[in-house]
């Protein structure tokens, strides 16, 4: 399946609650009190027919899904809840490559990413919002990536990987990712506006 098809199956499944889809695959939501936080990408996956990975390879040949969730603010506008993590941070080989070589990029070009709207904690609902393909032929976007990229290059050369900050970075950021504030993992993050763009919000 190519990301045009799976766009074409993912349409479907715009307005049809996930919790319910999860229910159909046997996808896990709650164990206990304890949340399947990554309940909704794997219901998607197995609707796809999609195995489950997390490595830096595609998810599915070519192209890799990504799920974020939407929330209403207070004036009833959808908006993205939070950041999307992209792709591990490997300071060594972000050193030897410029952006265009970099996994960043290439994670970046093979995305689709789906929207959900968030309802609440409980997870009882969740209508599925949206699918686009990560789309970076926008130049002024491109640019502004690269930038963000080589803002995240200069920093581990001058200061040091543990320097990186969330503060970095106008679309992309690097930031902490992994348990608790001590956390020495980094990963690339699309900001809350990046996705937006990305989605046509």
């Amino acid at each position: 399946m190519n990301r045009q098809e799976a766009i074409e199956k993912l349409n479907c499944l715009i307005n049809q609650d996930l919790v319910e889809l999860a229910k159909k695959f046997n996808v896990t939501i709650w164990t206990g009190t304890t949340k399947n936080k990554g309940w909704a990408g794997h219901t998607i996956e197995k609707y796809l027919g999609l195995e489950l990975n997390s490595t830096q390879k595609p998810d599915f040949g070519d192209w890799e899904l990504k799920i974020v969730p939407l929330l209403y603010d207070s004036f009833g506008k959808l908006k993205v809840k939070e950041t999307m993590a992209i792709t591990m941070i490997n300071p060594s080989h972000v050193i030897q490559h410029d952006f265009e070589d970099s996994h960043l990029l290439a994670k970046l070009n093979r995305l689709v990413i789906c929207s959900r709207i968030f309802e609440s904690q409980s997870e009882d609902h969740s209508l599925f919002h949206s699918a686009a393909i990560f789309d970076l032929s926008n130049n002024v976007l491109f640019e502004q990536v690269k930038k963000d990229y080589e803002e995240t290059k200069s920093c581990i050369i001058t200061n040091g990987f543990n320097s990186l900050s969330g503060n970095m970075g106008q679309l992309v950021q690097p930031r902490t990712k992994g348990p608790g504030h001590g956390s020495t993992s980094r990963a690339f993050y699309a900001r809350i506006g990046f996705v937006e763009k990305i989605l046509k919000l």
